[in-house]
């Protein structure tokens, strides 16, 4: 892939930017908690190949506190002692809604977020997949670049 972005997409539509930021925002601060968000966000972007998006969440998860050598098993996080069961079943659940309609959330699926997760919770499970794949697939096909120094607060 290329380091030129095609595009550069941050100064074309201005409307549908500050929306989809505001949805971004308002996954942030939902009762699911900024460390279960940021996880979800970034394995859906190792998932779906946006190294922008890999490279912006990770570095969230590192300001956070989140230990690297924990950061690092997160793509193979069935594998790895370090998540609880409450974020292994986020980070199933947003696996198999983000492979939507390739995958089919089965009703043995959905009863095993629903024993770790509100409703409410698990709507915002869903708009947190929204997010960061409408941003993965803009990231993508417009090839927006992995920084080589990433802006100031990001």
């Amino acid at each position: 892939m290329s380091d030129i972005a095609r595009i550069p997409l941050m100064k074309h539509s201005p409307a549908n930017l500050r929306a989809l930021v505001a949805l971004s925002t308002a996954v942030k601060q939902s009762s699911l908690g900024e460390r279960l968000v940021e996880l979800i966000k970034l394995r859906l972007s190792q998932i779906n190949g946006c190294g922008f998006c890999v490279d912006m969440h990770w570095r969230d998860l590192v300001r956070q506190g989140m230990e690297p050598r924990h950061l690092n098993a997160l793509a193979v996080w069935r594998e790895a002692p370090f998540f609880s069961e409450r974020e292994r079943a986020a980070l199933r659940w947003a696996e198999i809604v983000n492979d939507q309609p390739h995958s089919d959330p089965s009703d043995e699926e959905f009863g095993l977020v629903k024993k770790y997760f509100s409703d409410t919770e698990i709507v915002e499970i869903g708009y947190a997949v929204a997010a960061i794949k409408g941003w993965n697939m803009l990231n993508r096909a417009l090839r927006v670049p992995i920084p080589e120094v990433p802006a100031p607060g990001m």
